[in-house]
């Protein structure tokens, strides 16, 4: 009998994998630090289990996203080592509402417990830092609408109180909000802003959300596991086992995950953690302790956001940690918007906003590294400073292009051709309200005129690299209001310098006036010239510049 080798190893591999065991699993699974929990259905952090949720978001080159916000994979936990008599105390300590769990006895309580205490203790801690400046403003409104009070450590298990962590299914914020879910509760999600991120509205959703879901079950532990998977997915296991509690669901269901199973548990741990703080070695929260409030100012649709900061000596960094919502580093281009201002810095970013708002050109937001380019060559093709591309692609001048690689451009930056150049030129020669002077440069008359060197030169169709010449008419935007007409004239009372001006074929003494922004009069008393006397090309004549 003939016998196919080929088709023996085939059947031999499939026996061989047919018999081999199920990995077994290793414990509850989590993050590293700052990591959430994916989930099954619509809730907040809820996804499909088999497919992308319904609104998921993927994050547009044109927001303003942190990599490090971004929450990373998931590891498994080691078993917990044998815990200390004061810890089994502490877990065998009841909370605000009924669980039906022994929590000193629950090995998956227990090893949640142990990580955050002693593997990953520099996690809770930096926690804790973020904790005490929402949890004293949580406590109290949760307390004032009926809530548990346990309850306002959900966020722990979530987000780690950033208001920035987004999980890579689209949740986002202290409360992991899908979009969709947090729409349906108040917060306005779209290309513009995402109230997700604000700590204080997206409490008040949270707060809607867990009331629904325990009118729903009338059991927490149930609406907390709704709460990670969705109010859906609760229900049809519900449905499916016949369970009517968390503890017998979780035995009993085969479709609910696993870290919905463990959701439960690990909240439970960080409860005990955050209601004995001192007892385990961690700094207390400071209920008596909030944040300052800063001043709120109206700004206008399109507000370039990056240069408020900068007006008021701030990096987008500090700006963005004051004013969680904004996706971009404009203002939304349809309405307006309310930003957050630190108290002392409200005269200066009251003084900005009274500028005129440029509209963004958005359309080139990104530009995709070539052979040769550099951040000075890429800057001066879009008309901004190489400083402000840097900040933008979160950089330093010593980092190097990378060929291919994709440059986000920033603010309403476009790439200038010969067209547009001449259209600017023309536009700023019409209302030219400012005339070069002896020791002018582009840069002491941005700080001259309280502006910017990237905006002067933009304004007036000019390269980073070009310099502007003694009688050359420049607009400088807002150079017409009153502090500024104030500011130049004081330092015209003060500045006076004397020019050697060589006669070039074709000068008049009007248009040599006109070009120093001095009067024909005051030239010829200036080199004691007659009314009658004529200039010749090659002649020198001296020239006051106030």
């Amino acid at each position: 009998m003939t016998v196919d080798l080929r088709a023996l190893v085939l059947v031999a591999v499939l026996v061989l994998a047919g018999c081999m065991p199920a990995k077994k699993a290793q414990g509850p699974v989590q993050a590293v630090p700052n990591v959430g929990v994916a989930t099954q259905d619509s809730g907040p952090a809820g996804v499909p289990s088999s497919t992308t949720a319904p609104g998921t978001e993927v994050a547009s080159q044109d927001e303003d996203i942190d990599p490090t916000d971004v929450l990373q994979g998931r590891e498994n936990l080691p078993e917990a080592e044998a815990l200390s008599a004061e810890e089994k105390r502490i877990l065998d300590m009841d909370i605000s509402f009924p669980v039906g769990l022994d929590t000193d006895e629950n090995e998956d309580v227990q090893r949640y417990f142990h990580y955050y205490t002693h593997v990953h203790r520099g996690t809770m801690e930096g926690w804790l830092k973020r904790a005490q400046l929402y949890l004293p403003h949580i406590r109290k409104r949760f307390l004032e609408e009926g809530l548990p009070e346990d309850l306002i450590y959900l966020p722990f298990a979530e987000s780690g109180f950033n208001t920035f962590a987004l999980s890579k299914a689209g949740a986002s914020g202290v409360w992991q909000f899908m979009p969709q879910t947090g729409i349906n509760y108040g917060l306005a999600v779209d290309a513009w802003v995402d109230e997700r991120r604000d700590p204080y509205k997206s409490t008040e959703a949270a707060i809607k959300y867990l009331k629904k879901l325990y009118d729903i079950f009338g059991d927490w532990p149930l609406a907390l596991a709704a709460y990670n998977a969705g109010e859906g997915a609760i229900d049809r296991a519900m449905k499916k086992t016949g369970c009517e509690d968390y503890v017998s669901l979780c035995r009993t269901s085969a479709v609910l995950k696993e870290e919905t199973k463990l959701y439960v548990p690990k909240f439970l741990a960080l409860v005990k953690i955050a209601r004995n703080l001192e007892k385990l070695g961690f700094a207390p929260i400071d209920w008596s302790k909030r944040p300052a409030v800063p001043a709120k100012l109206q700004v206008k649709p399109g507000t370039d956001l990056l240069g408020l900061a900068h007006s008021m000596g701030l990096d987008w960094k500090a700006f963005r940690e004051l004013n969680p919502v904004f996706r971009k580093q404009e203002a939304p281009s349809d309405r307006l918007a309310q930003v957050a201002v630190p108290g002392h810095l409200v005269a200066k970013a009251e003084e900005y906003l009274k500028r005129p708002v440029v509209p963004r050109k958005t359309e080139l937001a990104m530009y995709r590294i070539k052979p040769g380019d550099t951040w000075w060559k890429v800057a001066q093709k879009y008309g901004v400073s190489p400083k402000a591309l840097q900040e933008a692609n979160k950089s330093t001048g010593a980092s190097r292009l990378q060929v291919g690689k994709s440059l986000r451009i920033p603010g309403n930056a476009k790439e200038v051709g010969p067209a547009d150049v001449a259209q600017t030129r023309k536009w700023a020669s019409k209302r030219a309200n400012y005339i070069v002077r002896q020791g002018d440069t582009v840069w002491s008359l941005a700080r001259k005129f309280n502006t910017d060197a990237a905006s002067l030169l933009k304004a007036n169709g000019l390269n980073s690299g070009e310099t502007v010449k003694v009688g050359q008419k420049l607009f400088v935007p807002d150079a017409g209001s009153v502090e500024i007409r104030e500011t130049k004239a004081k330092a015209d009372a003060v500045r006076q310098e004397r020019v050697s001006y060589q006669v070039q074929a074709g000068d008049t003494l009007w248009n040599i006036a006109k070009r120093f922004g001095v009067s024909p009069g005051e030239i010829r008393k200036w080199n004691n010239l007659a009314e009658n006397d004529s200039i010749r090309p090659g002649d020198r004549l001296k020239v006051l510049i106030r």
